[in-house]
């Protein structure tokens, strides 16, 4: 069932609660890559919503766990072993606090950088080498609480350009697609 086909999950939290959060921003990137590729998300037995369709002239399963995010790496191992996708066709879209608001960076493997969703995912796939589409959201003001931080909402400021940063962000999974990760970081990471 592989062949061309990739795994690409965002992480985030569910409920309307959480919908405009900054740890949300990959929940943000599935909505607009299942847009372009005109499907819709439905239940998948494996605890996420997810659409298929194809990107880049590829095939796609898009996928958001429904879980709360530090339990997102059930639901990806499960989608990964139902569709038969290895880890370097997996990529998952997720916040990132090191990389400053607007930012989008590219990677494969990695540690997790105390991002409960990455530890998840990597601590049920049994393998860090998935790649990685990072939604850069920066670092919070003053002494705030990084946890707290990244569960509040995108500041009206930010909120002017979060349409602008979701579809560069789904660009950079269509670039990994279709040209590989050294051509979509030299694209993305000049910018």
């Amino acid at each position: 069932m592989s062949g061309d086909l990739w795994l690409v999950v965002g992480l985030g939290n569910p409920g309307p609660a959480y919908a405009g959060n900054r740890h949300n921003a990959g929940f943000m990137v599935l909505d607009n890559l299942a847009a372009r590729a005109g499907g819709r998300f439905r239940s998948h037995k494996a605890r996420a919503d997810v659409v298929e369709g194809r990107l880049a002239g590829a095939r796609v399963v898009l996928a958001k766990p429904r879980g709360y995010m530090n339990e997102s790496g059930g639901p990806v191992k499960a989608l990964r072993d139902f569709y038969k996708v290895p880890v370097e066709r997996t990529i998952v879209v997720h916040d990132e606090l090191d990389i400053p608001y607007g930012a989008v960076r590219l990677k494969q493997g990695g540690g997790d950088n105390g991002h409960n969703g990455l530890r998840s995912v990597t601590r049920s796939l049994g393998d860090k080498e998935y790649l990685r589409v990072r939604f850069g959201v920066g670092r919070p003001p003053g002494r705030m609480d990084a946890a707290a931080f990244v569960l509040k909402d995108f500041s009206s400021t930010e909120r002017r350009d979060l349409e602008l940063n979701v579809e560069r962000s789904a660009d950079a999974v269509e670039a990994v697609i279709a040209d590989g990760l050294a051509a979509a970081q030299n694209a993305f990471h000049a910018s």
